[in-house]
């Protein structure tokens, strides 16, 4: 039993408690409001068409202002003037509170430029936010926190930029606001993770990524990753693009990684989904094959991701993805080959000069296997799926510690997977993407001492037809 001194106490203590708890609720700062700054003019431009759409993805947060000149100009047509709306998380605590549209007002062609400050998931819903941007011509995503924006999918606001896009205006943004504007997001939202961390666990809890959000013409499958070379950036879009793949994250069997660097990198994207690349270098990261390990707490294993490195003044093709021009880089138990960020481009890639087989039937066994030993690296294998059972052998010799990389161009007829068999018949290595046209790919390196026979396998999973398909043997 509690002694009388100690019950008398209780009913102070407890004021005092709730006193103190009232005091500190009470000092709890207020979710700040949404603020609003514009430049410029105070009526928006009215017109009924612009010539965009327009982009511009930057490798840091800033506004770089030859790229964003390019938008302009591309959207205005060459007349008039265009509203632009910059979209930014907690103002700075020093400087101008407006970086961004000092740099956009600076550039000709503008109107007027409208920051707004915003700092809650709520702020998407705000009507004077989405008043403005409906009625601008470009909107700006700051540089921040891509968790922040990636809180605004399923408002208002991303319905309203989306409108912007699609009455020709354009978007864009820088570091964050690069990430933001790629179909699938790495959206920090668990912290930011590592090149090496990522390498070394592609499914490391600092990986978390959002999908569904901006999903703009052209620019399919990708990820955009920003402050590419001085943070080397590099191994982790290795990671986010090997994963996307291994999850079905994004379609076709492929995910591309899209890297720019900052100190003024931006790379312009047009409306016909040509990009140029202005300031800085940037990276493009293909991975069009299943990783040979990317699994929980498992170090990430993939081989031969296509890199293209666009240097100012160099072009990409969005629209009409190139096949050629990339060199290659592989991650082998989490270590990534050296080199990452410069090599040599494979110029014979878009047709095979070492040779090329058509097959003949009946090919269906390895006895009676179309032979590809005598032909030079790189071949042409082709072909086509002629019923919902068939299967084209290829016979092909490996000598000891050499590799070889198959990738198969499938046509939208039939779905058709592909095997890699040693001279007995057994399975060694197999690709079997799901999904009529999607590709596959594989790779094996002999160890063994001498040379051996294998056989390259393809067979009808689903339907059927005489669209032929090209599989590439390269060995090296």
């Amino acid at each position: 039993m509690a002694s009388p001194t100690t019950r008398r106490a209780a009913p102070a203590l407890a004021v005092t408690l709730l006193t103190l708890a009232m005091s500190l609720t009470t000092q709890q700062p207020a979710h700040a409001a949404a603020d609003r700054v514009r430049l410029g003019s105070a009526a928006d431009v009215s017109r009924t068409s612009w010539n965009g759409p327009a982009f511009t993805m930057n490798g840091a947060g800033a506004v770089v202002p030859a790229s964003m000149n390019r938008a302009i100009e591309e959207i205005r047509g060459g007349t008039g003037s265009i509203d632009v709306v910059v979209l930014a998380g907690p103002a700075p605590t020093s400087g101008s509170r407006t970086p961004e549209c000092d740099t956009v007002m600076s550039l000709a062609g503008v109107n007027s430029c409208t920051t707004w400050t915003l700092t809650a998931a709520a702020d998407g819903n705000n009507s004077q936010v989405n008043t403005d941007v409906r009625n601008a011509e470009f909107v700006y995503f700051a540089g921040g926190d891509q968790c922040r924006y990636a809180a605004w999918k399923g408002t208002a606001l991303e319905a309203s930029v989306e409108s912007v896009v699609a009455k020709g205006g354009g978007s864009g943004g820088g570091s964050a606001g690069h990430h933001i504007n790629s179909p699938l997001v790495y959206d920090a939202c668990n912290g930011s993770v590592t090149s090496s961390e990522a390498l070394s666990n592609p499914y490391d809890r600092y990986i978390s990524f959002t999908t569904g959000m901006f999903q703009w013409a052209d620019y399919g499958g990708v990820i955009n990753d920003s402050h590419f070379v001085t943070r080397d950036r590099m191994g982790r879009s290795m990671a986010f693009v090997a994963r996307a793949v291994k999850d079905g994250l994004t379609t076709g069997g492929a995910a591309w990684a899209v890297g720019v660097e900052e100190g003024g990198g931006s790379l312009f994207i047009d409306r016909n989904g040509t990009a140029t690349e202005y300031g800085k270098d940037a990276y493009v990261v293909l991975a069009d094959h299943q990783p040979e390990q990317a699994a929980d707490r498992k170090p990430l294993t993939y081989s031969n991701f296509k890199i293209w490195r666009l240097t100012p003044g160099s072009t990409f093709d969005f629209k009409n993805r190139p096949t050629c021009g990339y060199y290659l880089r592989s991650v082998t138990n989490g270590v990534p080959d050296s080199n990452l960020y410069n090599g040599t481009p494979v110029t014979n890639c878009g047709s095979p000069s070492g040779g090329s087989l058509t097959e003949t039937e009946p090919n269906d066994t390895r006895d009676t296997a179309n032979d590809a030993t005598g032909l030079s690296s790189p071949t042409a294998l082709s072909g086509s799926m002629k019923s919902t059972s068939d299967r084209d052998y290829f016979k092909v010799t490996l000598a000891s510690g050499q590799n070889a990389s198959v990738q198969c161009a499938v046509p939208g007829a039939y779905d058709a997977d592909l095997y890699w068999l040693d001279s007995s018949g057994s399975t060694i290595e197999r690709s079997v993407n799901n999904g009529a046209g999607t590709d596959e790919a594989l790779t094996f390196t002999r160890t063994a001492s001498g040379s051996g026979t294998y056989y390259v396998d393809i067979e009808a999973y689903s339907g059927s037809g005489s669209s032929t398909y090209t599989c590439t043997l390269t060995k090296s």
